[in-house]
C-alpha cells in the first residue's frame, strides 16, 4: 500500500503540469536536491544533487558521480496530459448560462469527461516591473468550478448508438449564472484576480488546464485496482522521482526528465523533440570539466529508459491486442515493443531490462501492437534519436487510457519503481 498510496497522494496535486513539476520538486527538496536555474552559469559538483526547471513544466534531476565517465543512465517520462485547455475572451453568455470556450489538447476520450465535476489549475501572467519579465503566479482551485452536461436521452433518442462530440458547440463546460452584464464577461479574469489577490486589470494572460476532481481510488472486491484520472503519466513520473532520490551508483551520470507536451508531439521547447536534454547534458559536462567530445563519445555507452503507460488487456475487447503478447493488470510492468520504432528499443536493451527484472525478481511483460492497430507512440523514440542513444520503452499497463478516469493493477506501481530503483543501483 506504501507505493498505491503515495501514488495517489501525487497523482492528487498534479493537477497541471506546472504543478506536476511542483510535487516532484517537493519530493527532490526533501531529499537534498539543490535547484539550478537555466539561465545561470553552473558551479557542479561531483556527488552533488541537482534539479533545474525548464519553463515550470519540465524538470531535469541529475547526480554527476566519481567516474563520470562511465557512462549516463536517465529515465524520461511526461508531466502532461490529455485534458481541455481555456482559451483567451473564454466567457461565452447564451440564455443567462456562462460557459468557457475551450480547446482540445491531447488525444482525449471525450464523453468520459461530461458530467464530472471540474477545475482548474495552471500558470497567470501578470504585469511586471519589466515587459519582457511578467510576474508569474500558479493556480489550482482545487474546488469544482464547472461541468459539461450530458443531452438527456429523451432529446437524443439515438445516443447509445454512439455519438461524435463537436469539440467546439458540446464540450463547453458551464461554469456560472449570468448577473450583471459586464461583470459576467469578466467572471474568469475576477475569479483568478481574487485567487490571487489582484486587480484583474493586471492579467496578461494565463494556460489553465482544465482537470476532474473527483479523487483516486482503490476498486474492486479486493481493492486489487486503482480507478484515477492522470495515471497517463503520473505513474512513470513517481518512479523516475523515487528512482533518482533512491539513487546509490557510484560511478556515471544519473539523470531523470519529466517533459512537458507528449499528448500533443513533443515538439516545443520543453518538449522531448526539443535540444532542451542534450543541453543541458552538455553543460553538465562542461561544469564538470570534459569537452564536448567527451559528451558525444559517453553517449554511445548511456542507456535512457522511456517510462511511459501501456496498453492492458481489456477482457470485454479481448481481439484488440497482439494474439501472443498481452499484458494483463497486476502481473507486472509492460516492456514496449514496435518493429515501426513507435516504441523505442533493440534486442540488447530489451536483454539488459529483462536480466534486470530477473535479477531483482520484478514481475515485467511483453507489449506488441496488434499488426493491424498501430497505437500510440512516446518521447522514447524521439529523444534517442536526438542523442543517439541506446533506448528502451516500459510503463504500467492500463485500461481506458486518454480517458478522464484510467484504470491500473494496484501492484503493478511497485515492480515500476522497483525497476527503476534498481536501474539507478538504488533498489532494496
Amino acid at each position: 500500500m506504501s507505493y498505491t498510496g503515495s501514488l495517489l497522494n501525487f497523482i492528487s496535486s498534479s493537477t497541471s503540469p506546472y504543478h506536476t513539476v511542483f510535487t516532484a520538486q517537493d519530493y527532490l527538496i526533501k531529499n537534498d536536491f539543490e535547484e539550478l536555474s537555466l539561465d545561470n552559469d553552473w558551479k557542479i559538483e561531483l556527488e552533488k544533487k541537482y534539479f533545474v526547471k525548464i519553463y515550470d513544466s519540465t524538470l531535469i534531476a541529475f547526480i554527476p558521480h566519481q567516474a563520470m565517465r562511465d557512462g549516463m543512465r536517465i529515465a524520461v517520462s511526461h508531466t502532461d496530459f490529455p485534458c481541455l485547455k481555456i482559451k483567451p475572451k473564454a466567457q461565452i453568455i447564451q440564455d443567462k448560462y456562462g460557459k468557457l470556450n475551450v480547446e482540445v489538447y491531447g488525444g482525449m476520450i471525450l464523453n468520459t469527461w461530461l458530467d464530472r465535476p471540474l477545475s482548474l489549475a495552471g500558470k497567470v501572467a501578470l504585469k511586471g516591473d519589466d515587459v519582457f519579465t511578467p510576474k508569474v503566479e500558479f493556480v489550482d482551485f482545487r474546488r469544482p468550478l464547472m461541468t459539461i452536461p450530458n443531452l438527456a436521452i429523451h432529446m437524443d433518442r439515438n445516443v447509445n448508438d454512439g455519438k461524435a462530440l463537436n469539440k467546439q458547440k458540446e464540450m463547453l463546460p458551464i461554469a456560472f449564472m449570468q448577473g450583471d452584464e459586464d461583470e459576467a464577461q469578466d467572471c474568469l479574469l475576477n475569479l483568478l484576480a481574487e485567487q490571487l489577490n489582484c486587480e484583474k486589470e493586471a492579467i496578461l494572460s494565463y494556460d489553465l488546464t482544465v482537470y476532474q476532481t473527483e479523487s483516486p481510488c482503490y476498486l474492486g472486491f479486493n481493492s486489487e485496482f486503482i480507478s484515477s484520472p492522470r495515471l497517463d503519466n503520473i505513474t512513470s513520473v513517481k518512479a523516475c522521482v523515487e528512482g533518482i532520490i533512491s539513487d546509490k551508483r557510484k560511478s556515471g551520470l544519473d539523470v531523470v526528465v519529466l517533459f512537458d507536451n507528449e499528448e500533443v508531439g513533443s515538439r516545443t521547447k520543453q518538449g522531448g523533440a526539443s535540444l532542451i536534454l542534450s543541453n543541458v547534458l552538455e553543460r553538465i559536462y562542461n561544469a564538470c570539466g570534459y569537452s564536448r567530445q567527451v559528451f558525444l563519445a559517453d553517449l554511445a555507452k548511456s542507456f535512457m529508459l522511456s517510462i511511459d503507460v501501456a496498453h492492458a488487456l481489456h477482457p470485454n475487447y479481448l481481439e484488440k491486442n497482439d494474439v501472443t503478447n498481452k499484458p494483463i493488470l497486476n502481473h507486472g510492468l509492460a516492456i514496449k515493443m514496435a518493429a515501426s520504432q513507435s516504441y523505442a528499443g533493440d534486442a540488447e536493451a530489451i536483454a539488459i531490462i529483462k536480466a534486470l527484472c530477473e535479477k531483482y525478481k520484478i514481475d515485467y511483460q511483453m507489449y506488441v501492437n496488434r499488426s493491424d492497430i498501430p497505437g500510440g507512440s512516446t518521447i522514447g523514440s524521439i529523444a534517442s534519436a536526438l542523442l543517439s542513444m541506446r533506448t528502451l520503452d516500459i510503463g504500467v499497463p492500463i485500461l481506458a487510457m486518454h480517458s478522464a478516469r484510467e484504470l491500473m493493477g494496484k501492484y503493478d506501481q511497485k515492480s515500476l519503481e522497483f525497476l527503476v530503483r534498481a536501474f539507478f543501483e538504488g533498489f532494496r
